[in-house]
């Protein structure tokens, strides 16, 4: 469907930009870990933001924010929609936030139109969703879906020691509502793609199916420090090479089940971290991705048997340990049509897809009929300053996503 609804391109963009403001950086991204004192800024911004467009802004216990517009039939359950707010140590201004503030500026055009939907509209700022500081990714829509964990996420510190539970309560969004309380009739996710596929075939609008499934590793090698000068080559007990021969394993391991299998070595930390000392230890967080579940256990398997092979050729231990597994999923046929009769209706060249990264409409698609609207971003690139879109596409998935709910919520 396509309403006489047109959000306003420009009001869109300066939104953007002004919030691009809260962890700028001298590349032109942004650093907002999750609940950093940037987090905290921005999370204001959208409050004061949200109730200056007359919204009701709750927060539950694990931090996720929730903006509700009333409907005609308050008694029915909200259609929601949103993403997240926080970023990468080194992110761009649109993974996630274009979802949040795509859905503010969908709200204020039904506002300028003086429009009701019967569903209440509901928009959502899902706390920790990259993992970058707090593991595991998508964290609080994965405790809001019941998935994962509630006391064992607010208990998990950062790499300095900093607990969940109280930079939550440092920065003041530790909300009194029962994580999971509300539910909701549907959600939509707007997305960049942080993938080249859409650019590459000059298509505006993807509409997600559904998603990979992930696993997530950390790991450990144990080896021996010793002398760089005076240890003989075959006496050494190199974790760092050990560690080497494990990345190269998870490369050949997702090759061997590509194209759609992908495997990543993307965090290290050598120890001692001496140029003439040769390491004795190493730690590691690597993951696999594929949108088939026994595929992705088939490489998980493989992984742990080849780390014991390089334990044994190199006289190390090994230690590694899956810290999260998310399978594959299907989003809602009934939603994925509506996305995709509206980038129809709107004349926007469109085509069905998958997404390869993780997102929170992952978990809330076991709570309800959920969907993703996807737009182009700048050869693909994402978790990265560099990451760029256009005013043009960005406005293009705010529309789809306002028709969209418009036709979910009555």
């Amino acid at each position: 469907m396509s309403t006489n609804l047109k959000i306003n391109s420009q009001r869109l963009w300066s939104t953007l930009m002004e919030t691009a403001a809260f962890g700028a950086t001298a590349k032109g991204g942004i650093r907002r870990l999750a609940l950093s004192d940037e987090d905290k800024m921005v999370r204001d911004w959208f409050k004061s933001a949200a109730e200056a467009a007359g919204l009701t802004v709750s927060v539950d216990a694990i931090g996720n924010m929730f903006a509700t517009r009333p409907g005609t039939e308050p008694d029915l359950p909200a259609v929601a929609f949103g993403s997240h707010l926080d970023t990468q140590p080194a992110g761009g201004k649109f993974d996630g936030i274009l979802g949040v503030l795509a859905g503010l500026e969908a709200i204020r055009t039904l506002d300028d139109a003086g429009y009701q939907t019967r569903h209440p509209l509901t928009l959502v700022n899902w706390t920790n969703e990259e993992g970058a500081r707090f593991a595991p990714a998508m964290m609080c829509s994965g405790v809001y879906a019941g998935e994962l964990d509630g006391a064992a996420m607010l208990a998990g510190v950062d790499r300095d020691g900093a607990s969940f539970a109280g930079e939550l309560e440092r920065i003041g969004y530790r909300g009194g509502e029962t994580v999971g309380a509300r539910r909701f009739a549907a959600f939509v996710e707007l997305h960049i793609e942080q993938g080249p596929l859409l650019e590459a075939a000059q298509e505006t609008i993807g509409v997600v199916a559904g998603g990979q499934g992930l696993l997530w590793f950390d790991g450990e090698i144990t080896g021996r420090d010793s002398h760089a000068g005076t240890t003989p080559m075959p006496m050494r007990r190199d974790a760092m090479n050990a560690l080497a021969a494990v990345s190269l394993a998870i490369e050949d391991i997702a090759k061997a089940h590509g194209p759609a299998g992908v495997g990543t070595l993307g965090e290290a930390h050598i120890i001692p971290g001496s140029r003439n000392t040769i390491p004795g230890a190493a730690t590691f967080k690597a993951e696999f991705r594929h949108p088939d579940g026994d595929a992705l256990t088939t490489m998980e398997t493989e992984l742990l048997a080849r780390c014991r092979t390089i334990a044994e050729t190199r006289n190390v231990t090994i230690d590694v340990r899956r810290i999260w597994r998310k399978d594959p999923i299907v989003f809602d046929p009934a939603v994925v049509d509506a996305v995709e009769a509206a980038a129809k209706a709107n004349g926007l060249p469109y085509r069905r897809m998958i997404s390869g990264a993780g997102h929170d409409a992952f978990y809330v698609a076991s709570t309800c009929p959920t969907g993703m609207i996807f737009v182009p971003c700048w050869e693909g690139i994402s978790h990265n300053e560099e990451e760029s879109a256009t005013e043009t596409d960005c406005s293009a998935g705010a529309q789809v996503l306002l028709d969209t709910v418009v036709k979910l919520a009555g």
